[in-house]
C-alpha cells in the first residue's frame, strides 16, 4: 500500500482490515474493552498464548518443585538459552549470540563492564543527547567506577533540532579518544531509525567498539546484527514483544567476542556442565550465556514463550510491512486534518527511517494525552511536548487508526484538552 492507494474514508479503513493477512492475531490478545490501545511501544498487551505459557511454568513449579529445573516441557535450567535461540532471528543473530536475561539497564551495565576497557588516549564513551535517560545513568556509573568524570568522558552528540540525530555528526565524534559507543537503534521520542550498519562500520574503522539499545526496535523493525557486525546489543521484551510488565530482557554479543570474560561475573555466567561443580574459579559459558549474572527469573520469562510463537508464525517481514502501512496511513489522516489539529508530526516521514510509532508535538501534549484517554484512546506522553501513538500490527486495526485520528480531531476542535492540567501523570 502506498500513498496513492490511500483515502480517508471509514469504508477504506474497513477494506484494509478485510485484506489484512495478520488480522487473525488480534483474536489472540486481551484487548481492553472500549479502548483503542496505541501504547504497545511502551507496554504490549497480554496474549492468550503468553498467559498459557506463564500458567504452564507456574504449574511446573507446582508439579515438580525443584525438579522443574530439569523436567517438564520447558526445563528452567536451559530456558534462557532456548528463548535466546527463538529471539535470535528477530535480531539477525546466530543462536549462540543471544541470551534472555536481566533487564535492559542491568544488561547494559554488563556489556559496558565487559567492553569498556580504557587504554592510552581511548578513555571516553560516546552516546547522544536524545537517548533514553537510563542508558545515560548506566554509562555515567560505569565511568565513575573506572575513575573518570562523566562531565569530561561521556560524549553526548548533539541534535540539530531536538528530534533527530545526524549520523555524520555521530561518526565525526568517533575520535581517537573514544573507546566505546552506545547508541539507540530507534529514538524513543521521534522514532528515528539509526543506520546501524553504517555506524558499526564507521566505528570499527576508527578503532571504536559499538553497542546498541534495541528497546524501541525489537519486534518492530528488521535487524541484521551479525551481518552489521555490531559488537553487542541490549533490549527489553515487554514492548512490541508483549512479554509483560518488567519481564526479562535480553542481550546479544557478536560471536567474535564470545570468550571475552564477563565484566560482571555471576552464578549463571558459568558453563552449564561446570556450574554445579561449585568451584571458586569461573568457567564461563562459550556463548552469550556467559553474560548472565544471577538465576533466571523463570516466571517473568515464561510469557515470552507464547509471544515468540506468534512472531514466528506471523513473520517479521510481514509485521514490518503492516507497521509501515499503518503508520503511513495514520500520518496521511493527520496531515489532512492538521489545520484543525494544530499538531506537528515529529517522526521521520520516510519508511526506511521510521520505527513503529508516530510522534506528534504540541505544547499542550500532556493534557491532550489526558483527553485522549478520557475518550478511550490510550497514547503515551513523552516530556516535554510529545504524543506517541503506536499502531501495533499484531493487534491494532486500520479502523482503530481511523477512529483514533477522528477522536484527536474532535478533541482539538472542541478544545476538550483544556479540561485537564498540562502535566504528566505518575506514569506518562
Amino acid at each position: 500500500m502506498d500513498n496513492k492507494e490511500l483515502d480517508d474514508s471509514y469504508e477504506f479503513a474497513c477494506r484494509l482490515d478485510q485484506q489484512d493477512r495478520l488480522a487473525r492475531f488480534r483474536e489472540e490478545f486481551y484487548i481492553p474493552k472500549g479502548k483503542i490501545y496505541l501504547d504497545g511501544n511502551s507496554l504490549g498487551l497480554l496474549s492468550k498464548r503468553s498467559e498459557a505459557s506463564l500458567l504452564e511454568l507456574l504449574d511446573s513449579w507446582k508439579q515438580f518443585g525443584i525438579d522443574g529445573w530439569t523436567e517438564g516441557n520447558h526445563p528452567w535450567y536451559h530456558l534462557s538459552e532456548q528463548l535466546g535461540r527463538k529471539l535470535a532471528p528477530l535480531v539477525g543473530a546466530c543462536p549462540e549470540e543471544v541470551i534472555v536475561t536481566g533487564s535492559t539497564t542491568t544488561n547494559l551495565h554488563q556489556m559496558v563492564a565487559t567492553f569498556y576497557q580504557p587504554q592510552g588516549n581511548r578513555t571516553k564513551i560516546l552516546a547522544d543527547e536524545l537517548t533514553f535517560p537510563s542508558d545515560i545513568y548506566a554509562l555515567q556509573s560505569q565511568l565513575k567506577l573506572k575513575g573518570y568524570s562523566p562531565d569530561t568522558h561521556l560524549i553526548r552528540v548533539k541534535s540539530r533540532d531536538g528530534r533527530f540525530l545526524d549520523e555524520e555528526r555521530i561518526i565525526e565524534a568517533m575520535t581517537g579518544e573514544v573507546a566505546l559507543a552506545v547508541l539507540p537503534s530507534v529514538l524513543y521520542r521521534s522514532g528515528q531509525i539509526l543506520d546501524m550498519r553504517r555506524l558499526a562500520k564507521a566505528a570499527h574503522a576508527r578503532g571504536v567498539l559499538i553497542g546498541f539499545d534495541l528497546c524501541h526496535s525489537v519486534g518492530a523493525i528488521l535487524h541484521e546484527l551479525s551481518a552489521w557486525e555490531a559488537d553487542f546489543a541490549v533490549w527489553c521484551n515487554y514492548k512490541y514483544l508483549n512479554s509483560g510488565p518488567g519481564s526479562v530482557g535480553a542481550l546479544y554479543v557478536n560471536k567474535k567476542h564470545i570468550g571475552r570474560f564477563p565484566g560482571l561475573a555471576g552464578w549463571f555466567s558459568s558453563a552449564k556442565h561446570k556450574q554445579f561443580d561449585m568451584e571458586h574459579v569461573l568457567a564461563p559459558a562459550e556463548a552469550a550465556g556467559a553474560y548472565q549474572i544471577g538465576t533466571p527469573h523463570i516466571l517473568s520469562a515464561a510469557p515470552l514463550i507464547g509471544s515468540l510463537q506468534m512472531f514466528e508464525e506471523a513473520g517479521m517481514e510481514n509485521l514490518r510491512k503492516k507497521s509501515l502501512d499503518m503508520t503511513r496511513y495514520m500520518m496521511k489522516l493527520i496531515m489532512k486534518e492538521r489545520q484543525h489539529m494544530r499538531v506537528e508530526i515529529g517522526n521521520p516521514l520516510e519508511d526506511h527511517r521510521r520505527g513503529g510509532h508516530i510522534y506528534l508535538e504540541h505544547k499542550e501534549a500532556a493534557r491532550i494525552c489526558r483527553a485522549l484517554k478520557a475518550n478511550g484512546v490510550i497514547p503515551d506522553f513523552r516530556a516535554p511536548n510529545g504524543i506517541r501513538l503506536a499502531p501495533v500490527p499484531l493487534y491494532n486495526t486500520y479502523k482503530e487508526v481511523w477512529e483514533a485520528v477522528q477522536i484527536l480531531r474532535r478533541i482539538m476542535e472542541e478544545e476538550q484538552y483544556k479540561q485537564f492540567k498540562n502535566e504528566r501523570g505518575v506514569i506518562a
